[in-house]
């Protein structure tokens, strides 16, 4: 071989690797509107996801040739659409269609070339109504969840699988039946009529919810967040509340995804590292994001004082609000303390405490432990931990050794403090988080046992 052919094959290899990255990070962004799109336009939930497929594998091989395109997203769909005509061709059905279909697509091919990336805040797009056949009464809540996360989260099985701590096979049936179940009852590509969506709202917000959390956190991978996941959710949220503005609990999920949304600049250093609540510049929180927060948790209140009121609850005293709510009324609190010791943690363990009366919960349970220990010390804290040692729910995951260890550290009990970080860590699957915790179990290990303890 000689030095030119090498050279030839370097830059074959690095324009190779540039096009998966860029497939990989359009795909991260604008996997659910694609999909979306293809439903509409093939008809078939199936269908679309596959044709994405093959259009992502046909981006593979043309991109390090030809450059990535201007307009990627559009290039993807473009791509996919032309492989549902050959598809339709190759059939030889539906023949008056295909020339309809295929005049209305050389017509939109030329607008594509050119087309600016869609509104993020258009009202009442396809991929809402993707979020909301994923949410079809015919499935499963399980089903529901991984389909959602597959196909408008962009998540890959594997992902959801650690997600739920579950093995892969299993995730892949569950999706693969869920799609099955869809065709069969030939579920429409629409938004329900306004009385069916009050049944879905439950399973809707919950998969906006577990988007969100997702890109919050990520479960897996080198990076700590997902923004982008996480701000769609936060998008779609507030589709639903526009389509349901006298639902509290699609008002209290906004606000809850506002608020947590506005600090996410500054829970990242520029190495991407994970900054810690009490270490992030509050300067830098999105104020914006603060403020629709702090309106859409007025709509929530405004319309829990309504249901209240309706139902008598107002006069017995009856507390009467939803998790959602109430995570949004924790987040509030955190936001509005100018300082980490500026934080109202009496009011936020209240908070929890009614939280896991409405939405009991292990981690529910494990987050008030926490508020409690900043209200009234470490040792309260950690009573309220150790109970919760038996709980399946929090075996398997890192959250409990990391809480654990954190309390045990500022007791002063180094040497359990470390074993249960080095715990968490070993549990833990997302990268950044990892390191962190095995940082914080080093530190430690190294400090001064006559500067420990409480």
């Amino acid at each position: 071989m000689t030095p030119s052919d090498r050279r030839d094959g370097t830059a074959e290899t690095v324009r190779a690797a540039r096009a998966a990255r860029a497939v990989e990070a359009v795909w991260r962004i604008e996997a659910a509107r694609i999909v979306a799109t293809l439903t509409r336009y093939v008809g078939d939930f199936g269908l679309a996801e596959d044709l994405a497929q093959e259009a992502l594998a046909a981006a593979l091989r043309e991109w390090p040739r030809s450059g990535v395109p201007g307009n990627p997203g559009a290039w993807l769909t473009t791509a996919a659409k032309r492989r549902a005509i050959d598809g339709w061709r190759r059939r030889e059905v539906a023949e008056r269609a295909l020339a309809l279909v295929a005049d209305a697509q050389r017509a939109h091919e030329a607008e594509a070339a050119e087309e600016a990336p869609g509104d993020p805040d258009a009202i009442g797009d396809d991929v809402l109504r993707l979020v909301f056949i994923s949410c079809h009464p015919v499935l499963s809540r399980e089903a529901q969840l991984a389909l959602t996360l597959r196909v408008v989260g962009g998540l890959t099985t594997a992902q959801i699988a650690r997600a739920f701590l579950l093995p892969v096979p299993t995730v892949q049936q569950r999706i693969v039946r869920a799609k099955q179940k869809l065709a069969a009852a030939e579920v429409p590509f629409e938004l329900p009529a306004a009385a069916e969506r009050g049944r879905r709202l439950g399973g809707v917000l919950g998969v906006l919810y577990l988007m969100f959390s997702e890109g919050h956190v990520a479960t897996s991978g080198p990076d700590w967040m997902r923004p982008e996941l996480a701000m769609e959710a936060l998008r779609l949220a507030r589709v639903v509340a526009a389509l349901m503005p006298a639902e509290p609990e699609v008002h209290g999920l906004v606000a809850l995804m506002a608020y947590t949304a506005s600090r996410f600049s500054s829970r990242i250093d520029a190495e991407g590292h994970p900054v810690l609540l009490a270490e992030q510049h509050r300067a830098s929180w999105d104020r914006a994001l603060i403020g629709l927060g702090d309106r859409a948790l007025e709509r929530a209140d405004a319309q829990w004082a309504r249901r209240a009121a309706g139902s008598g609850a107002a006069g017995r005293g009856d507390a009467v609000s939803g998790a959602y709510t109430l995570q949004a009324r924790i987040a509030a609190c955190h936001a509005s303390a100018a300082r980490f010791a500026d934080t109202d943690w009496r009011r936020i363990a209240e908070i929890y405490r009614e939280l896991c009366a409405v939405a009991p919960s292990p981690v529910a349970e494990l987050n008030r432990a926490i508020a409690v220990a900043e209200a009234e010390g470490p040792l309260v804290g950690l009573e309220l931990v150790e109970r919760l040692a038996g709980e399946r729910a929090l075996a398997a995951g890192h959250l409990l050794p990391s809480v654990r260890g954190e309390l045990l550290a500022r007791l002063g009990r180094d040497d359990e403090a470390a074993a249960e970080l080095d715990r968490a860590a070993a549990l833990a699957t997302n990268a950044r988080e990892r390191a962190v915790l095995c940082e914080k179990a080093a530190a430690v290990r190294d400090r001064d046992p006559g500067a420990s303890g409480p």
